[in-house]
């Protein structure tokens, strides 16, 4: 057993008892915050596998933007956690069931070549000039354009959901209606008025 073997297990072994701590802390805040633990593990992984670019946009994107509007959004809600709980048990053996199910589709999807050790050996040396940003994109744009267009297309009906389900009409909000502030004369809205100079000390 090497050193990064090592590696790849102390990291494993943290990012599991941090997601595993996301969804049993009671405190809203910290399952947050196990879940940046969790994205930091991750992203070690992801430099072990020499896949430097997704590890940077993980702490970049994930930790650095996503999960600080997690926490102001989670601060600024102030939840309830007792109606949050209720419920939960009787919840459990459905959510077994789809999580069991998702680790069934991981499987096949991952195929039996991925748990092969010849073929997730951590012992691939590239050239200098290996850019895994490139490969990436190539994967991406080639192999895999169909996918990544679906999934693009799924964020953007989702972002849309987002908006009509949150958005609300109310009577009494102030607005502007720029084609009304166009049409406003100067005449409307300013009087010229004339009056006598007055000296000081008349009356």
């Amino acid at each position: 057993m090497n050193f990064e073997t090592l590696i790849f297990y102390f990291l494993g072994t943290i990012l599991l008892f941090a997601g595993l701590r996301v969804i049993t802390a009671r405190n809203s805040v910290h399952a947050a915050l196990f879940l940046v633990l969790a994205f930091f593990s991750a992203a070690g992984l992801w430099l072990l596998l020499e896949a430097e670019f997704l590890a940077i946009t993980l702490v970049l994107v994930y930790i650095g933007a996503v999960m600080v509007l997690f926490l102001f959004v989670v601060m600024m809600l102030d939840l309830d956690l007792r109606r949050l709980r209720e419920g939960f048990r009787e919840s459990i053996p459905l959510a077994a069931l789809v999580g069991a199910l998702m680790a069934l589709e991981m499987g096949l999807v991952l195929g039996r070549k991925s748990f092969i050790p010849e073929y997730t050996s951590l012992e691939q040396n590239h050239a200098a000039t290996y850019s895994n940003t490139k490969e990436l994109g190539r994967l991406l744009y080639t192999d895999y354009v169909y996918p990544f267009e679906l999934a693009a297309v799924v964020l953007l009906v989702a972002i849309v959901a987002a908006i009509a389900i949150t958005l609300r009409r109310r009577h009494n909000t102030k607005h502007q209606d720029p084609a009304e502030q166009v049409k406003v004369r100067r005449a409307d809205r300013i009087r010229m008025v004339s009056m006598p100079a007055e000296k000081p000390g008349e009356e």
